[in-house]
Parts: C-alpha cells; structure tokens; sequence
C-alpha cells in the first residue's frame, strides 16, 4: 500500500485519533524532536488546509487556560477542524505570496508577532521536477520573507533561487540588523521544500540567524515524496 492515495498506516492512524489529515504526524514527530510549540506560544501556519496542523499547534498550547494562539492562512477556505482546535485558532483565506506584512503581524497577539512560524505550502505538483522544484523554493522564500523581512531576501535571497552562492561576500550581521519580518527574536521557524540542488542553500542563508538549522524527513512522509523540512530553531537578537 505504497501509493499515493494508499490508505497506509498514517491515514488509518489519523482517521481513529480524528486529524483530518496523516500530515498530522510529520508535525507530531516536529515537536516531539524540537518541542518548538510550548504553553503560550503565539503559532502561524502558512498553507493550513487542510486543517491537521493547526490541530497539532492547538494541542501543543496545552490547556485553554494556558494561552496561546494559532493562525491559519491558505488560499482555500478552511474550517477550524473541531477535534483537537478550540477558540484560540482561527483561519484566513488569503494569498500568502501577496499578503502585506503588517496585515500579517495585525493577526498576532498584541500585534507582536508569532514565535513560530510553520510553513507547509508546497505546489501543485506537475511531475516536471525541476518545475515543481522551482516553485517550491518561491513558496519557502515567500516565508522567509513573512518570517524575517526584506533584508534576507535582499542578502541571500537571490543566490537560492538562481542557485548561487555569495556566501564569503555577504555580512551576515546585517540580516539580523534590518530585521522586518513576523517572527519574533526567539522564535522558531519550520519550512517545507522539495528536495533539490538548491535545498541547501536555504540552510546556508538561514542558519548565520538562528541558534540551530537542522533537515528532517519525518516517518510519515510518502516514500514517493521529495518534501523535506528545514527546523530553524531560535532567531537570534539583534546585535
């Protein structure tokens, strides 16, 4: 049952513990790894349908009492799933790739910003690998940008999508110094990419800016899948 709409262990989990969608494992195993979500954490979601991660998040705060927020935005209308969810997630149909900034930072608590940001948007796959590669790396680059701002596009930006690297000739303290992005100093940021040539370079812009950048596959992966996940793990403060 390797397909890819084989109703293999993963489906069969999420139908009997009520995800809507296996992916809820990938992040299950995220946190369990990383345990990036905590009590109060303030969590966006960037491509949320069908609804199995913003479930995991909810979980993640602990109690209602503890606090916490999560926000889902996708370009399909998605309905805060009721097993799992309850009044701290809500959901935004919006356009990721043309959604300003500080609309974005309007939905956090406070207006402050989110301590982590989960990127999960992939592209309609075509099957042209290099296509489809191309496209994913728009979409982890649109979060970078939501998470940190103008400044890592700008710096780093351009070498990961034509495939360059500038690495030696780049000030990286001056990533950190323009920060403009949602994320908050701290804070923790996951993106899905397909995997490429140009994959690495994503740990290469991004690791000079967090504590920790780190690959993961998770088990609930479909073997025919190229997705892989990068784990950033606490924006550094600005210096």
């Amino acid at each position: 049952m390797s397909g890819a709409g084989a109703p293999d262990f993963f489906y069969r989990e999420a139908q009997r513990l009520g995800y809507v969608a296996r992916s809820a494992f990938k992040l299950l195993q995220i946190q369990k790894q990383f345990k990036l979500i905590t009590s109060g954490s303030s969590v966006l979601d960037l491509g949320c349908a069908p609804g199995a991660w913003l479930q995991v998040a909810c979980q993640s705060l602990g109690p209602l009492k503890n606090g916490g927020s999560v926000v889902g935005i996708d370009l399909k209308k998605v309905k805060v799933p009721h097993v799992y969810c309850d009044s701290r997630v809500q959901t935004v149909c919006a356009d990721v790739m043309n959604l300003p900034k500080n609309k974005l930072k309007a939905l956090s608590p406070k207006e402050k910003g989110f301590s982590v940001i989960l990127s999960d948007m992939c592209p309609l796959v075509s099957g042209i690998t290099t296509r489809d590669a191309s496209l994913s790396v728009e979409l982890g680059m649109q979060a970078v940008n939501m998470a940190l701002g103008e400044a890592a596009l700008l710096s780093h930006g351009d070498d990961v999508m034509h495939g360059k690297n500038k690495e030696d000739n780049v000030d990286d303290s001056a990533l950190v110094s323009d920060y403009d992005g949602v994320l908050q100093k701290g804070g923790h940021l996951v993106i899905k990419l397909l995997e490429s040539e140009d994959t690495q370079e994503f740990s290469r812009m991004l690791k000079p800016l967090f504590r920790k950048a780190s690959w993961l596959r998770p088990k609930a992966t479909r073997s025919s899948s190229r997705e892989i996940y990068l784990i950033c793990q606490s924006l550094q403060a600005k210096t």
